[in-house]
């Protein structure tokens, strides 16, 4: 991890793994991950998973808390199905209260490292109910419960908004990443003018067609990678903090060696003019 807010290098996400959740989290603990992505939305995923993985690395002395970077998140009801960590008749700060308590109960810690607002409430704008779940995750900090706070699945026009309305910004944007839109460009130059780490997921997932394409095929064989190496290699040589959340132990190991692939600046250019 580096040392500015102790952020890392390389984030697993636990998201739609269901039953497999805690062992694959815990797989990602012992091959050399140490920062877990995940959310208290069980429509999508197994945030008690997480938590039993936790408890079994530590256990097994393959980490302790201080040694992790845990990121989890707030989602508004109409993300969640009926399985809720709050009282959905309660206002929104309580709402985000109870819902990081809950977190905190799940993953067996006193504190996340970060606490995201898992999308607004519009997608269109930046409402007053998004400005009241911030001003409560913003409390939440106060009280020692997070380190730092994130907002994902935005578009720039949210981003602006805040910025519009002289709210704090994230220290974090978590977004889904398409190579079509330039890696989502207009986004990730908001968060490079204004000091914002850019988390991007599903860089794979999203982009089939740079996975196939013969030239990027060409160049991984050359330098003894994967195209999925060179594409995480990429994001981070571009200011990304990349996400994956790979259910294969050997992609597990291959992502995690992507980071001492350096990628030369012709290539860094080509992959992000690759547009499907």
């Amino acid at each position: 991890m580096s040392s500015e807010h102790c952020v890392p290098d390389f984030l697993y996400g636990t998201a739609w793994k269901e039953n497999r959740t805690a062992a694959l989290t815990e797989l990602a603990l012992r091959t050399g991950f140490r920062a877990i992505d995940t959310a208290n939305q069980r429509k999508h995923y197994h945030e008690a998973g997480v938590g039993e993985a936790l408890a079994a690395a530590y256990r097994a002395g393959i980490v302790t808390r201080a040694d992790l970077f845990l990121q989890t998140k707030f989602t508004y009801q109409r993300g969640q199905d009926h399985r809720l960590p709050y009282d959905p008749a309660a206002p929104l700060a309580v709402q985000v209260a109870q819902s990081l308590a809950s977190s905190l109960e799940h993953l067996g810690t006193d504190h996340v490292d970060s606490y995201v607002l898992h999308g607004p409430s519009s997608g269109y704008d930046w409402t007053d109910a998004d400005a009241e779940v911030w001003e409560a995750m913003k409390k939440e900090r106060a009280a020692g419960r997070t380190r730092l706070l994130g907002v994902s699945n935005v578009s720039l026009h949210h981003l602006e908004q805040m910025a519009d309305a002289h709210a704090e910004l994230p220290t974090f944007v978590q977004n889904r990443c398409f190579a079509r839109t330039g890696w989502d460009r207009e986004v990730r130059a908001f968060c490079d003018q204004r000091k914002i780490i850019y988390q991007g997921f599903s860089l794979l997932t999203a982009n089939p067609e740079v996975l196939q394409h013969q030239p990027l095929i060409a160049v991984a064989e050359k330098m003894n990678a994967t195209p999925a190496q060179l594409v995480f290699s990429f994001a981070r040589a571009v200011g990304m903090l990349p996400l994956t959340g790979t259910s294969s132990a050997a992609h597990m190991k291959e992502d995690l060696a992507s980071l001492d692939l350096k990628l030369p600046p012709e290539l860094v250019q080509a992959i992000e003019a690759i547009a499907g």
